[in-house]
């Protein structure tokens, strides 16, 4: 699958983006300093790499792109009958794609924490939370999230829902959700097909964009 040109992705190199996660030591062999991040991307695909693609992706994404990523993820692997927290944490995550801002930055946090960490939709309300702003009330001294906060909660929302629902088809799942990121990195919405209660996709520009 070639990726094209990742238009979302402002660094130059995939050694900027690969500084931020650890990659196995395959990953390791294929990178290079002058390698593009679309075309690293290439070759760990080409490769059977997958874990390594799907880290990649979520640490060079910009935020928003990211956590949104991991929600169109970790939705297709709820089941049916999903408990009432899990669906709560992914729309506490979509809430804040559809609308950053402190409130529901905040409104995240607490859906994160009933899913339990143990499951995948806690990450992608984590991926919200950890976007900006303080990790502890407004009252206390600031504590930022550190900057690879986003990726590691995006990539773990993402390598642990497919490895939930089915773990013998996860390779298989893996390869579907970098193609749902490779959308989003090349300005569309991912999935072709959402979840009759879920928010549309961000679009260029700030907008939004549903497909059916």
């Amino acid at each position: 699958m070639a990726t094209g040109a990742l238009k979302k992705v402002t660094a130059k190199q995939a050694r900027e983006v690969c500084a931020q996660f650890e990659l196995t030591q395959e990953g390791r062999a294929l990178l290079d300093d002058k390698v593009s991040p679309d075309a690293f991307l290439d070759l760990l695909l080409e490769h059977g790499h997958l874990p390594d693609a799907i880290r990649l992706l979520a640490f060079a994404l910009p935020k928003r792109e990211a956590v949104w990523w991991a929600c169109q993820c970790v939705r297709e692997c709820l089941p049916d009958d999903a408990p009432p927290k899990l669906v709560e944490a992914v729309k506490a995550a979509e809430a804040w794609v559809y609308k950053p801002s402190e409130e529901t930055r905040w409104a995240a946090k607490e859906p994160a924490e009933r899913a339990g960490f143990d499951k995948a939709a806690a990450w992608a309300a984590m991926g919200a939370f950890w976007s900006s702003g303080s990790m502890v009330p407004a009252h206390l001294p600031a504590m930022a999230p550190g900057p690879t906060f986003v990726g590691m909660a995006v990539s773990g929302a993402i390598l642990m829902g497919a490895a939930q629902r089915e773990p013998k088809t996860a390779m298989e799942r893996y390869r579907q959700f970098i193609a749902y990121g490779v959308d989003i990195a090349n300005g569309g919405t991912g999935k072709p097909r959402l979840p009759a209660d879920a928010p549309a996709a961000p679009a260029p520009g700030g907008t939004t964009a549903r497909t059916r």
